[in-house]
C-alpha cells in the first residue's frame, strides 16, 4: 500500500513538473506571490510521501526554478534601468527642491509667529489698566533681550573667522549650535521676529559658503583620498547629499583618468602586461569609488544607481581603450591567445566588484565580442594556409605523432596513432586555437563560433586531401590547389584517409571537449556541465560530430570514384567496361575459356591490395575499412547499372547480347558478389543491385526470341568458377595431374573436378 502511495505520488510530481514546464515564468512563480502562501505547508504538501529521489528531483526542480527567477529579476532590471536612473535624478532633485522649501516655510513660520506675538501684546496693554506705550514695551524687550542679541552678534563674527580659515569641523558645529539657538528662540519668544529671521537668513548663507568650499576641495586633485571621504560626509551633513556623491564620483573619474594617461606615457608597448596593469587600475579605482560610497551615502538605492550608472560608464571606456591599443592588433594578427590572456584578466577583475553589486562583466563582454571574433577569423585563417602550404611538400607517409608541443602537452595524442606530416601539424594547431577558446567559451559563449570555425578548417584541410588524389576533379577546376602534392601510391592515397578519419573521429573532439556542451567525447571524465545540461546539450554534440564525419564520406567517397573510373576507363579516356565485351562474344565460333573478365579481375586484385593495406593502417577501425571496400565495390557496380549506353547497346542495338554474352555477365556479377562476400563487405544493397542488373541482362536476351534458361547453366556452376578463380588469382590453388585437366569450359562439367586446393 506504501509503494502504492509512492508510486502515485512520484506519478503526481512528474505530471505537475510537466505541467509546469509549459508555463510561463509568472505563471509558475503566482503560488508563491500569493499571501496566503506558507513555505512549511508547501514543502509538507510536496514531500510528505516522497523518497529521496523524489526529494532530489524536487530540490533540482526548485533550484532551477530560482534560477529562472533570478534572471527573469536581472532582465527586467536592465530593460527598465534608464527610467529607473532617470526616476532617482528627478526624485533627488525634488528631495532638494523640498529642503529649500522647508527652510523657507520655517522662516515664514518665524514671521507669522513674530507678528502673532505683537498682537497678542499689544491687546494685554490695551486690557492692562496700568497702560504702557510702545515706547516703554519696547525698551522693555530691549532690556532682557540684549544678551541674546549679543550673542548673535559674536556668533556671525566667529562663523565667519572659521569659514575663513576653512575649519571645516568647527564651522560645522557653529552652524548646528546657530541653528539649535534659533529654534530655542523661536520656541521662547526671546529674539524680535526681525532679529530671527536674520539669523535664519545668515545661518543659510553661511552653511551654503561652506558646501561651496567643500565642494571645491573634493574637486581638487591634491585632496587625500581620506581629506576627499571627510568632505564628501560633511557635505552629505548640510543636506546636499545627492551634490556629495556625485562630486565624489567625479572627483575619482578625474583621478582615473590622469592615472591611465600617466600609465599610458610610461609604457611603449601595449601588450598584455598594459592590459593587466589598465585593468588593475579602473577596476581597483572603481571599487574604490563604491567602497566610499557606501561609507558615505550608505545602500540609499538613489546613491547605488548614481554608482552603477558611474561604473558603467569607466567600465564602457575601458573597454573603447584595451579594444583600441590592444585587442585591435592582436586580433588584426590573429593572436588569440593575447586577446584571451586580456579577457580573462579583465573577467577576474570584474568578478571581484560583483559582491559590490556591480556587474560589469556583460558591459566588457560587449565591446570585446567583435575583437574576439576578429582574432578567431584571423587565426582560423592562418590554420588553413599553414596547412595547405605543409600539404604541398608532404610525402603522405605516416608516422607517430611527436611530443613536446604547447598542445600535446595539454592535450595527449595517443601513441598508437600515426598521421603525416601535414595532418600532425594541423591536429597541433587546432588543439592550440581550441585551448586558447577554451577560457572565453564561459564568458563569450563562443561553442558555437570556435566549433563552426574547426569545422571550415577541417573541411578546408579535406578538399586538400581530396586534390591530392591523382586526376581529381578540383585539382582541375582550380588552379590555387595545384600545389597539393599528388599521393601516387595507393598506400598514399589510402593514408589521406586515415588522416581525415583520425582526426574527425578522435583527436578533433578530444580537442573540443574543453568547449563542446556535453563536456568532452568518451575520453573525458570530467564533466564540463551538469548532468541536467548534457541532456539537452547532446544533440548538438552529436550534429557536431556528424559534420565532421560528412567531411570524411566526402574524401572517401572521392577515393572510391577515382579508383573506379581508373578501372573504368583508360588513360586516354576510353571506355574499358563497354558492353562490347559481351556482345562480340557471341560471334567466335568455339566456346571460350570460362573465367572473369580482365577488368573485374582487376577489380578483385586492386580489392585485395587496399583491403591488405587498410588493415594495416586501420587498426581497431575495421569498420570503417570495411565500409570503404563496400563503397569502392558499389561504385563500379552502380556505374554498370546506371549507364544508358551500356544497356542500349545490349538491349536495342544492331547486335544484341546473346547467350554466351549473357554467361559471361553472369560469371563477372557472381564473382563479385562471391569475393566481396568472402572478404565481408558484400551490402545488402550491392546484392540487390548484381541480382537486378543480371535479371535486366536475361531480359534483354528473352527480347531477341531465345530462352536463356536452355543456355545457363545452374547457379553453382558459377560459384564453382568464381571460387576457382579467386583462388588462382590469390595463388592458394593448384591443378594435379590426378585429376585430370581443367575443363571449364562446358557448363555441364563440374570445373570443381579438376581442382585442388592447397
Amino acid at each position: 500500500m506504501e509503494a502504492r502511495a509512492r508510486g502515485s505520488m512520484s506519478s503526481s510530481i512528474g505530471d505537475s513538473a510537466e505541467l509546469e514546464a509549459n508555463l510561463t515564468l509568472s505563471d509558475r512563480l503566482k503560488v508563491f506571490k500569493g499571501s496566503t502562501f506558507d513555505p512549511e505547508a508547501y514543502v509538507t504538501s510536496k514531500c510528505q510521501h516522497m523518497n529521496e529521489k523524489e526529494t532530489k528531483h524536487l530540490t533540482s526542480y526548485l533550484v532551477e526554478l530560482k534560477k529562472a527567477s533570478a534572471e527573469e529579476m536581472r532582465k527586467s532590471v536592465y530593460a527598465n534601468y534608464a527610467a529607473f536612473i532617470r526616476t532617482s535624478k528627478e526624485i533627488s532633485a525634488l528631495e532638494g527642491q523640498l529642503l529649500s522649501m522647508r527652510n523657507l516655510l520655517s522662516a515664514q513660520a518665524a514671521l507669522v509667529h513674530g507678528l502673532a506675538d505683537g498682537v497678542h501684546i499689544s491687546s494685554l496693554c490695551a486690557d492692562d489698566a496700568d497702560e504702557l506705550t510702545d515706547q516703554d514695551l519696547y525698551n522693555m524687550d530691549n532690556k532682557q533681550l540684549s544678551k541674546i542679541e549679543t550673542w548673535v552678534v559674536e556668533f556671525f563674527d566667529r562663523l565667519e573667522v572659521l569659514l575663513a580659515e576653512k575649519r571645516v569641523d568647527e564651522s560645522m558645529a557653529a552652524l548646528e549650535e546657530g541653528r539649535r539657538v534659533a529654534m530655542e528662540a523661536q520656541e521662547q519668544r526671546t529674539l524680535s521676529p526681525s532679529t530671527l529671521l536674520s539669523l535664519n537668513n545668515e545661518i543659510k548663507a553661511k552653511r551654503q559658503e561652506l558646501a561651496d568650499q567643500l565642494a571645491e576641495a573634493i574637486g581638487q586633485p591634491s585632496t587625500r583620498a581620506g581629506e576627499l571621504r571627510s568632505a564628501v560626509l560633511a557635505l552629505k551633513k548640510l543636506g546636499d547629499g545627492s551634490r556629495a556623491h556625485t562630486l565624489l564620483l567625479k572627483s575619482y573619474e578625474r583621478r582615473l583618468q590622469a592615472n591611465i594617461q600617466s600609465l599610458r606615457g610610461s609604457n611603449t608597448s601595449y601588450g598584455v602586461a598594459f592590459a593587466a596593469a589598465l585593468s588593475q587600475l579602473v577596476f581597483s579605482t572603481i571599487a574604490q569609488a563604491a567602497s566610499d560610497s557606501l561609507a558615505v551615502v550608505g545602500e540609499d538605492p538613489s546613491y547605488s544607481s548614481e554608482l552603477v550608472t558611474w561604473a558603467v560608464k569607466q567600465a564602457e571606456s575601458f573597454a573603447l581603450l584595451l579594444k583600441r591599443h590592444t585587442l585591435a592588433s592582436s586580433a588584426a594578427a590573429g593572436s588569440l591567445r593575447v586577446t584571451a590572456e586580456c579577457i580573462q584578466l579583465c573577467a577576474s577583475h570584474c568578478s571581484s566588484l560583483e559582491s559590490r553589486g556591480l556587474a560589469l562583466s556583460p558591459v566588457l563582454l560587449k565591446h570585446f565580442r567583435p575583437g574576439v571574433e576578429q582574432a578567431l577569423t584571423g587565426n582560423l585563417k592562418r590554420i588553413e594556409q599553414s596547412s595547405a602550404a605543409l600539404a604541398a611538400s608532404d610525402d603522405w607517409s605516416l608516422a607517430y605523432t611527436p611530443t613536446g608541443s604547447r598542445a600535446s602537452s595539454t592535450t595527449p595524442t595517443a601513441p598508437h596513432l600515426k598521421l603525416s606530416i601535414s595532418a600532425q601539424r594541423f591536429n597541433s594547431m587546432v588543439q592550440e586555437f581550441l585551448e586558447d577558446a577554451g577560457p572565453l567559451d564561459e564568458a563569450l559563449q563562443l561553442d558555437g563560433i570556435a566549433l563552426d570555425g574547426v569545422l571550415q578548417v577541417f573541411n578546408a584541410y579535406v578538399d586538400l586531401l581530396i586534390n591530392a588524389l591523382p586526376g581529381s576533379a578540383e585539382n582541375e577546376e582550380n588552379p590555387v590547389h595545384r600545389i597539393v602534392r599528388i599521393a601516387e601510391t595507393e598506400s598514399q592515397q589510402t593514408a589521406l584517409l586515415v588522416n581525415a578519419l583520425l582526426l574527425a573521429d578522435e583527436l578533433i573532439p578530444r580537442s573540443a571537449s574543453r568547449i563542446l556542451p556535453q563536456g568532452g567525447t568518451s575520453q573525458s571524465t570530467t564533466p564540463r556541465r551538469g548532468a541536467s545540461s548534457d541532456r539537452q546539450n547532446r544533440p548538438e554534440q552529436r550534429e557536431w560530430k556528424k559534420k565532421l564525419q560528412r567531411s570524411v564520406d566526402r574524401l572517401r567517397d572521392s577515393f572510391c570514384r577515382q579508383h573506379a573510373l581508373e578501372l573504368i576507363f583508360t588513360e586516354e579516356g576510353e571506355v574499358r567496361l563497354s558492353s562490347e565485351i559481351y556482345i562480340l562474344m557471341d560471334e567466335t565460333a568455339e566456346e571460350p575459356e570460362w573465367f572473369p573478365s580482365p577488368i573485374f579481375q582487376e577489380l578483385f586484385a586492386k580489392l585485395t591490395r587496399i583491403s591488405t593495406i587498410v588493415s594495416d593502417m586501420f587498426v581497431g577501425r575495421e569498420r570503417f575499412a570495411t565500409i570503404l571496400l563496400m563503397r569502392l565495390t558499389e561504385t563500379v557496380i552502380l556505374w554498370i547499372s546506371d549507364d544508358q549506353s551500356f544497356w542500349e547497346e545490349m538491349e536495342t542495338g544492331e547486335k544484341p547480347l546473346g547467350p554466351l554474352g549473357l554467361q559471361q555477365f553472369y560469371l563477372d556479377m557472381e564473382f563479385v558478389m562471391i569475393f566481396a562476400s568472402q572478404g565481408r563487405y558484400l551490402s545488402r544493397n550491392l546484392h540487390q543491385v548484381i541480382k537486378n542488373i543480371i535479371a535486366r541482362a536475361i531480359e534483354a536476351v528473352s527480347a531477341t526470341g531465345l530462352d536463356p534458361y536452355t543456355t545457363l547453366p545452374e547457379e553453382e556452376w558459377f560459384a564453382e568458377v568464381a571460387q576457382i578463380a579467386i583462388k588462382m588469382l590469390t595463388g592458394k590453388g593448384n591443378f594435379g595431374g590426378n585429376h585430370g585437366e581443367r575443363d571449364v569450359t562446358s557448363p555441364s562439367v563440374s570445373s570443381a573436378k579438376s581442382y585442388t586446393s592447397n
